[in-house]
């Protein structure tokens, strides 16, 4: 009896043994996965410039906005904190990022990223501000940007490809100015817009396509209201992924732009800008890594 007891504490020890074992390399390789993010939010929003444009009215039409007296009229402009657009707050342990939304703008990283993978949550907040007060709350992640701020129609965002945030339609694409792109998507008929699915060819959107600057995602995967969302953005070399609470809802590729002499060129780096557009939303844990290449999983879906 007691020789038994003995070979069960031995092969009871040796399971746990194995068991630490096996688990501090995996331990281990989180750290060191960890240690590869940039975080991208402090208290003072160090890495981010701001841009603010317009506070655009109800039948804004596009065109350069004017006073009374038909004078042009310039933008607020780059780095200006009178108008709390842009505020860092503190929830308890998390610093979280607070988007106001009244007036059009950009939050837009100091830098210029490549071959990334960018992670943010988000959730909105509960104002809404003309021309979009009766309408769908809004915002968006514009990335590859590049050029002058302003360069399209809302007057308020550099030239890009955006990775849509709004309520319901999370994860569709908009080409920003002369920004082009390809979709793995359904093709539009009639009055039916396009939507993306990775069962589908590629088929081109933006500036010199005969399609439309607008793809549906794929399907909703949003969470409700007052819980938080979690993006992930994918770009490597000249392609890109759309991510909605781990559900890929687009797949792109070709990543371009028409220049100033009517050729397009590839668009495969620039800075991020997070859209400020009419709603009061809340960004945390923005962050974001190098990479060298997309998973194999991620690949497959090129």
């Amino acid at each position: 009896m007691k020789t038994t007891k003995t070979k069960l504490n031995l092969a009871l020890f040796l399971l746990i043994t194995l068991f630490n074992s096996c688990k501090k390399p995996t331990e281990q390789k989180n750290t060191t996965t960890e240690l590869n993010w940039e975080h991208l939010i402090d208290n003072k929003l160090t890495h981010w410039d701001t841009y603010l444009s317009f506070k655009h009215k109800l039948g804004y039409d596009g065109t350069a906005p004017k006073n009374e007296n038909g004078d042009l009229i310039a933008p607020i402009g780059l780095n200006d904190t009178t108008y709390q657009v842009f505020k860092v707050i503190k929830d308890g342990e998390d610093l979280n990022l607070k988007i106001s939304g009244e007036y059009y703008g950009a939050l837009i990283s100091k830098k210029e990223y490549e071959n990334y993978h960018l992670q943010l949550k988000y959730k909105w907040g509960d104002k809404k501000w003309e021309p979009r007060k009766n309408l769908l709350k809004d915002s968006g992640i514009l990335y590859h940007s590049i050029g002058p701020m302003g360069a399209e129609y809302w007057r308020s965002w550099m030239l890009s490809q955006e990775f849509q945030i709004m309520e319901g339609h999370t994860g569709d694409y908009w080409s920003q100015a002369t920004s082009a792109i390809d979709i793995r998507a359904y093709i539009p008929e009639y009055i039916v817009n396009p939507m993306a699915n990775e069962t589908q060819d590629f088929i081109p959107f933006g500036e010199g396509s005969i399609y439309e600057n607008y793809c549906l995602r794929s399907n909703n995967y949003e969470n409700p209201h007052d819980e938080w969302n979690t993006l992930d953005l994918y770009c490597f070399e000249d392609k890109s992924l759309h991510m909605v609470n781990d559900e890929v809802v687009m797949i792109l590729k070709n990543l371009r732009y028409l220049n100033n002499n009517g050729e397009f060129e590839p668009l495969t780096k620039g800075k991020i800008q997070i859209q400020s557009e009419a709603a009061e939303v809340y960004y945390k844990d923005i962050k974001i890594r190098a990479i060298d290449s997309l998973e194999q999983k991620l690949n497959s879906y090129f």
